[in-house]
Protein backbone atom coordinates (compact mmCIF):
# COMPACT_ATOMS: atom_id res chain seq x y z
CA UNK A 1 0.00 0.00 0.00
CA UNK A 2 1.51 3.43 -1.13
CA UNK A 3 1.23 6.48 0.57
CA UNK A 4 -0.44 9.48 -0.88
CA UNK A 5 1.58 11.58 -2.86
CA UNK A 6 0.69 15.19 -2.94
CA UNK A 7 -0.32 16.40 -6.33
CA UNK A 8 -0.07 19.88 -7.31
CA UNK A 9 -2.87 21.29 -9.07
CA UNK A 10 -3.30 24.99 -11.21
CA UNK A 11 -5.41 27.52 -10.00
CA UNK A 12 -9.36 26.98 -10.67
CA UNK A 13 -11.75 30.02 -11.24
CA UNK A 14 -13.52 31.16 -8.08
CA UNK A 15 -16.81 30.11 -8.08
CA UNK A 16 -20.10 31.52 -6.46
CA UNK A 17 -21.06 31.54 -3.00
CA UNK A 18 -23.53 28.39 -1.89
CA UNK A 19 -25.87 29.97 0.56
CA UNK A 20 -27.47 26.79 2.18
CA UNK A 21 -26.78 23.92 3.09
CA UNK A 22 -27.74 20.59 1.81
CA UNK A 23 -27.29 16.94 0.82
CA UNK A 24 -25.59 16.84 -2.37
CA UNK A 25 -26.52 13.83 -4.30
CA UNK A 26 -23.32 11.48 -4.71
CA UNK A 27 -21.80 10.05 -7.97
CA UNK A 28 -19.59 7.42 -7.33
CA UNK A 29 -16.40 9.33 -7.72
CA UNK A 30 -16.97 12.14 -5.47
CA UNK A 31 -15.92 12.35 -2.07
CA UNK A 32 -18.05 12.11 1.12
CA UNK A 33 -17.90 13.97 4.05
CA UNK A 34 -19.90 15.73 6.88
CA UNK A 35 -19.98 17.66 9.95
CA UNK A 36 -19.49 21.38 10.56
CA UNK A 37 -21.71 24.30 9.55
CA UNK A 38 -18.73 26.58 10.41
CA UNK A 39 -16.83 25.95 7.08
CA UNK A 40 -19.87 25.35 4.59
CA UNK A 41 -19.71 28.00 3.02
CA UNK A 42 -15.49 27.81 1.99
CA UNK A 43 -15.79 24.00 1.48
CA UNK A 44 -18.59 24.67 -0.87
CA UNK A 45 -17.33 27.15 -2.55
CA UNK A 46 -13.77 25.24 -3.00
CA UNK A 47 -15.93 22.22 -4.19
CA UNK A 48 -17.66 24.36 -7.12
CA UNK A 49 -14.47 25.14 -8.38
CA UNK A 50 -12.80 21.64 -8.09
CA UNK A 51 -15.74 20.05 -10.04
CA UNK A 52 -15.32 22.64 -12.71
CA UNK A 53 -11.47 21.38 -12.78
CA UNK A 54 -11.58 17.67 -12.28
CA UNK A 55 -15.13 16.56 -12.44
CA UNK A 56 -14.83 15.05 -9.04
CA UNK A 57 -17.48 16.96 -6.97
CA UNK A 58 -17.81 16.97 -2.64
CA UNK A 59 -21.22 15.38 -0.98
CA UNK A 60 -20.79 17.22 2.48
CA UNK A 61 -23.76 17.21 4.62
CA UNK A 62 -23.59 20.58 7.03
CA UNK A 63 -25.23 19.38 9.66
CA UNK A 64 -22.85 20.00 12.57
CA UNK A 65 -19.71 19.19 14.34
CA UNK A 66 -21.21 16.55 16.44
CA UNK A 67 -23.01 15.05 13.08
CA UNK A 68 -19.88 14.94 11.77
CA UNK A 69 -18.08 13.17 14.91
CA UNK A 70 -20.64 10.60 14.71
CA UNK A 71 -20.40 9.89 10.92
CA UNK A 72 -16.82 9.38 10.83
CA UNK A 73 -16.78 7.24 13.49
CA UNK A 74 -19.63 5.18 12.13
CA UNK A 75 -17.60 5.08 9.25
CA UNK A 76 -20.33 6.16 7.00
CA UNK A 77 -18.25 9.19 5.07
CA UNK A 78 -14.24 9.27 4.20
CA UNK A 79 -14.07 12.50 6.01
CA UNK A 80 -15.99 14.50 9.35
CA UNK A 81 -15.40 18.09 10.25
CA UNK A 82 -15.01 19.41 13.47
CA UNK A 83 -14.83 22.95 14.79
CA UNK A 84 -13.70 21.40 18.26
CA UNK A 85 -11.16 19.71 17.93
CA UNK A 86 -10.85 15.52 19.24
CA UNK A 87 -8.21 15.25 22.36
CA UNK A 88 -5.04 13.20 21.83
CA UNK A 89 -7.19 10.64 23.59
CA UNK A 90 -9.49 10.10 21.46
CA UNK A 91 -7.38 10.65 18.73
CA UNK A 92 -5.71 7.39 19.51
CA UNK A 93 -8.83 5.50 20.45
CA UNK A 94 -10.56 5.63 17.10
CA UNK A 95 -7.78 5.10 15.13
CA UNK A 96 -7.78 8.68 13.41
CA UNK A 97 -5.63 11.68 11.77
CA UNK A 98 -7.17 15.23 12.78
CA UNK A 99 -5.36 18.38 10.87
CA UNK A 100 -6.56 22.29 10.35
CA UNK A 101 -8.65 23.25 6.91
CA UNK A 102 -9.19 27.06 7.42
CA UNK A 103 -9.80 29.68 10.07
CA UNK A 104 -12.43 32.09 10.50
CA UNK A 105 -14.26 34.42 13.28
CA UNK A 106 -17.86 33.53 15.34
CA UNK A 107 -19.55 36.94 15.55
CA UNK A 108 -22.73 38.29 18.01
CA UNK A 109 -25.22 39.47 15.39
CA UNK A 110 -28.46 41.01 16.52
CA UNK A 111 -31.70 42.15 15.10
CA UNK A 112 -32.22 45.92 17.08
CA UNK A 113 -34.61 48.35 14.77
CA UNK A 114 -32.15 51.31 14.30
CA UNK A 115 -28.53 49.29 15.00
CA UNK A 116 -26.53 49.28 11.90
CA UNK A 117 -23.72 46.51 11.63
CA UNK A 118 -20.64 47.21 13.39
CA UNK A 119 -22.56 50.39 15.61
CA UNK A 120 -23.19 47.80 18.45
CA UNK A 121 -20.33 47.23 20.65
CA UNK A 122 -19.96 44.56 23.25
CA UNK A 123 -17.60 42.77 25.41
CA UNK A 124 -17.59 38.98 26.99
CA UNK A 125 -18.68 39.87 30.27
CA UNK A 126 -21.97 41.54 28.91
CA UNK A 127 -22.24 38.56 26.44
CA UNK A 128 -21.99 35.72 28.98
CA UNK A 129 -24.80 37.75 31.43
CA UNK A 130 -27.13 38.16 28.20
CA UNK A 131 -26.89 34.03 27.35
CA UNK A 132 -27.06 33.23 30.88
CA UNK A 133 -30.46 35.07 30.78
CA UNK A 134 -28.87 37.60 33.37
CA UNK A 135 -29.15 40.74 31.03
CA UNK A 136 -32.93 41.06 29.63
CA UNK A 137 -33.34 43.98 27.80
CA UNK A 138 -31.28 46.29 25.21
CA UNK A 139 -31.33 49.34 27.41
CA UNK A 140 -29.29 47.77 30.34
CA UNK A 141 -27.12 49.79 32.05
CA UNK A 142 -24.08 47.41 31.19
CA UNK A 143 -25.33 47.44 27.38
CA UNK A 144 -25.97 51.42 27.52
CA UNK A 145 -21.90 51.82 29.27
CA UNK A 146 -20.57 50.08 26.45
CA UNK A 147 -22.78 52.06 23.57
CA UNK A 148 -23.18 55.83 25.43
CA UNK A 149 -24.21 57.48 22.01
CA UNK A 150 -26.87 54.33 20.94
CA UNK A 151 -30.60 54.64 20.74
CA UNK A 152 -30.92 51.41 22.68
CA UNK A 153 -34.96 50.15 22.75
CA UNK A 154 -36.08 49.15 26.39
CA UNK A 155 -37.42 46.03 24.63
CA UNK A 156 -36.83 42.38 25.90
CA UNK A 157 -34.10 40.40 24.72
CA UNK A 158 -34.39 37.24 22.48
CA UNK A 159 -31.76 34.43 22.62
CA UNK A 160 -30.76 32.84 20.12
CA UNK A 161 -28.45 29.60 20.31
CA UNK A 162 -27.84 26.33 18.55
CA UNK A 163 -29.76 23.18 18.99
CA UNK A 164 -27.46 20.54 17.82
CA UNK A 165 -23.81 19.46 18.25
CA UNK A 166 -21.63 22.61 17.25
CA UNK A 167 -17.95 22.87 17.03
CA UNK A 168 -19.06 26.76 16.66
CA UNK A 169 -20.92 26.38 20.46
CA UNK A 170 -17.68 24.66 21.46
CA UNK A 171 -16.03 27.95 20.69
CA UNK A 172 -18.52 30.22 21.45
CA UNK A 173 -18.94 28.68 25.11
CA UNK A 174 -15.05 27.93 25.57
CA UNK A 175 -14.63 31.94 25.23
CA UNK A 176 -17.87 32.61 27.71
CA UNK A 177 -15.93 30.06 30.12
CA UNK A 178 -12.56 31.67 29.71
CA UNK A 179 -14.33 35.59 30.41
CA UNK A 180 -16.95 34.99 33.01
CA UNK A 181 -16.53 32.81 36.19
CA UNK A 182 -20.12 32.30 36.34
CA UNK A 183 -20.38 30.97 32.79
CA UNK A 184 -17.56 28.14 33.80
CA UNK A 185 -19.28 27.35 36.86
CA UNK A 186 -23.53 27.54 35.68
CA UNK A 187 -22.86 26.29 31.66
CA UNK A 188 -19.26 25.39 30.86
CA UNK A 189 -17.42 24.42 27.31
CA UNK A 190 -19.05 21.84 24.85
CA UNK A 191 -20.60 20.85 21.64
CA UNK A 192 -23.61 20.92 23.21
CA UNK A 193 -24.90 22.71 26.46
CA UNK A 194 -28.14 23.15 29.11
CA UNK A 195 -28.81 26.84 27.66
CA UNK A 196 -30.42 29.05 30.83
CA UNK A 197 -32.16 30.71 28.53
CA UNK A 198 -33.26 31.29 24.42
CA UNK A 199 -34.45 29.00 21.59
CA UNK A 200 -32.61 26.72 19.55
CA UNK A 201 -31.94 26.55 15.87
CA UNK A 202 -30.08 24.02 14.16
CA UNK A 203 -26.63 25.03 12.04
CA UNK A 204 -25.87 28.27 11.50
CA UNK A 205 -28.05 29.05 8.83
CA UNK A 206 -30.79 28.27 11.64
CA UNK A 207 -29.27 30.66 14.33
CA UNK A 208 -28.83 33.16 10.85
CA UNK A 209 -32.63 32.91 9.75
CA UNK A 210 -33.86 33.06 13.39
CA UNK A 211 -32.15 36.02 14.15
CA UNK A 212 -32.93 37.38 11.24
CA UNK A 213 -36.83 37.38 11.52
CA UNK A 214 -36.77 37.92 14.65
CA UNK A 215 -36.73 41.90 16.65
CA UNK A 216 -35.00 41.82 19.17
CA UNK A 217 -32.91 38.72 19.35
CA UNK A 218 -29.40 38.24 19.40
CA UNK A 219 -27.03 34.65 18.33
CA UNK A 220 -23.65 33.49 17.45
CA UNK A 221 -23.09 32.50 13.84
CA UNK A 222 -19.92 32.06 11.52
CA UNK A 223 -19.25 35.50 10.15
CA UNK A 224 -19.06 34.58 6.11
CA UNK A 225 -23.05 33.40 7.39
CA UNK A 226 -23.38 37.14 9.28
CA UNK A 227 -22.63 38.74 5.59
CA UNK A 228 -24.77 35.91 3.41
CA UNK A 229 -27.74 36.95 5.85
CA UNK A 230 -26.95 40.47 5.84
CA UNK A 231 -27.10 40.65 9.67
CA UNK A 232 -26.15 43.12 11.97
CA UNK A 233 -22.81 42.14 13.56
CA UNK A 234 -21.28 43.54 16.89
CA UNK A 235 -17.79 44.76 17.13
CA UNK A 236 -16.33 43.27 20.67
CA UNK A 237 -13.90 44.60 22.89
CA UNK A 238 -11.20 42.05 23.47
CA UNK A 239 -8.51 41.08 25.65
CA UNK A 240 -6.29 43.95 25.46
CA UNK A 241 -9.14 46.07 26.31
CA UNK A 242 -9.60 47.50 22.32
CA UNK A 243 -12.49 47.83 20.17
CA UNK A 244 -12.29 45.63 17.03
CA UNK A 245 -14.39 45.07 14.20
CA UNK A 246 -14.67 41.21 12.54
CA UNK A 247 -12.61 41.19 9.78
CA UNK A 248 -9.94 38.56 7.60
CA UNK A 249 -7.02 40.55 9.24
CA UNK A 250 -8.50 40.58 12.96
CA UNK A 251 -8.90 36.53 12.79
CA UNK A 252 -5.20 36.61 11.42
CA UNK A 253 -3.91 38.73 14.40
CA UNK A 254 -6.18 36.12 17.07
CA UNK A 255 -4.09 32.94 14.88
CA UNK A 256 -0.57 34.89 14.95
CA UNK A 257 0.97 33.15 17.29
CA UNK A 258 -0.77 29.93 17.82
CA UNK A 259 1.52 27.12 18.06
CA UNK A 260 -0.20 24.38 16.04
CA UNK A 261 1.97 21.89 17.03
CA UNK A 262 1.40 22.13 20.86
CA UNK A 263 -1.60 20.12 20.97
CA UNK A 264 -2.37 16.62 19.19
CA UNK A 265 -4.18 16.68 15.75
CA UNK A 266 -3.15 20.28 15.47
CA UNK A 267 -6.19 20.99 18.00
CA UNK A 268 -5.44 24.83 19.43
CA UNK A 269 -8.18 26.64 20.23
CA UNK A 270 -7.70 30.60 19.30
CA UNK A 271 -10.67 32.11 21.72
CA UNK A 272 -9.56 34.71 23.69
CA UNK A 273 -5.78 35.62 22.46
CA UNK A 274 -3.88 38.65 23.28
CA UNK A 275 -3.28 41.23 21.04
CA UNK A 276 -4.58 44.72 19.99
CA UNK A 277 -5.59 43.66 16.77
CA UNK A 278 -7.16 40.22 17.65
CA UNK A 279 -10.36 39.21 17.54
CA UNK A 280 -12.09 37.29 20.45
CA UNK A 281 -14.04 34.95 18.79
CA UNK A 282 -11.74 33.42 16.40
CA UNK A 283 -11.87 30.35 15.62
CA UNK A 284 -10.22 27.17 13.07
CA UNK A 285 -12.20 23.79 11.73
CA UNK A 286 -10.21 20.84 11.68
CA UNK A 287 -11.25 17.64 9.33
CA UNK A 288 -11.27 13.85 11.06
CA UNK A 289 -9.64 11.04 8.96
CA UNK A 290 -9.09 7.46 9.36
CA UNK A 291 -5.13 6.43 9.42
CA UNK A 292 -6.00 3.15 8.23
CA UNK A 293 -9.14 3.80 6.31
CA UNK A 294 -11.68 0.54 4.81
CA UNK A 295 -10.87 2.41 1.46
CA UNK A 296 -7.61 3.84 0.79
CA UNK A 297 -8.50 5.45 -2.68
CA UNK A 298 -11.42 7.31 -1.52
CA UNK A 299 -9.17 8.45 0.88
CA UNK A 300 -6.53 10.09 -1.61
CA UNK A 301 -9.43 11.22 -3.36
CA UNK A 302 -10.07 13.47 -0.43
CA UNK A 303 -6.47 14.01 0.45
CA UNK A 304 -6.04 15.67 -2.87
CA UNK A 305 -8.98 17.83 -2.90
CA UNK A 306 -7.78 19.35 0.50
CA UNK A 307 -4.12 19.43 -1.14
CA UNK A 308 -5.95 21.17 -4.04
CA UNK A 309 -7.72 24.04 -1.20
CA UNK A 310 -4.61 24.50 0.47
CA UNK A 311 -2.70 25.31 -2.70
CA UNK A 312 -5.19 26.99 -4.82
CA UNK A 313 -8.33 27.88 -2.28
CA UNK A 314 -6.63 31.03 0.06
CA UNK A 315 -8.04 33.87 -2.27
CA UNK A 316 -11.65 31.96 -2.60
CA UNK A 317 -11.33 31.49 1.72
CA UNK A 318 -10.56 35.21 1.95
CA UNK A 319 -13.18 36.26 -0.24
CA UNK A 320 -15.55 35.19 2.50
CA UNK A 321 -13.45 36.57 5.29
CA UNK A 322 -11.98 32.85 6.50
CA UNK A 323 -8.66 32.84 6.84
CA UNK A 324 -6.28 30.42 5.33
CA UNK A 325 -3.84 28.07 7.27
CA UNK A 326 0.04 29.74 7.37
CA UNK A 327 2.26 27.93 4.28
CA UNK A 328 4.20 26.48 7.40
CA UNK A 329 1.57 24.64 9.04
CA UNK A 330 0.53 23.46 5.52
CA UNK A 331 3.84 22.13 4.76
CA UNK A 332 4.17 20.45 8.22
CA UNK A 333 -0.15 18.89 7.73
CA UNK A 334 0.67 17.52 4.23
CA UNK A 335 4.25 15.63 5.54
CA UNK A 336 1.80 14.24 8.50
CA UNK A 337 -0.27 12.74 5.95
CA UNK A 338 2.47 11.08 4.34
CA UNK A 339 3.47 9.26 7.59
CA UNK A 340 -0.08 9.35 9.12
CA UNK A 341 -2.80 8.20 6.45
CA UNK A 342 -2.38 5.30 4.55
CA UNK A 343 -3.93 6.25 1.57
CA UNK A 344 -3.56 4.65 -1.80
CA UNK A 345 -2.17 7.10 -4.69
CA UNK A 346 -4.85 6.96 -7.75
Amino acid sequence: MKHWTARIFTQAAAAGFIAAAAIIPANAADISGAGATFPYPVYAKWADAYKKQTGIGLNYQSIGSGGGIKQIKAKTVTFGASDAPLSGKDLAKYGLAQFPMVMGGIVPVVNVPGVEPGELVIDGATLSKIFLGDIKKWDDPAIKKLNPSAKLPSSAIAVVHRSDGSGTTFNFTYYLSDVSVDWKKKVGTNKAVQWPVGIGAKGNEGVANNVGNTKGSIGYVEYAYALQNKLTYAKMMNKDGKVVAPTAEAFAAAAANANWKSKPGYGVILANQPGAQSWPMTAATWILMYKKPKDPKASASALKFFDWCYKNGDKMASSLDYVPMPSNVVKDVENYWKSEIEATAM
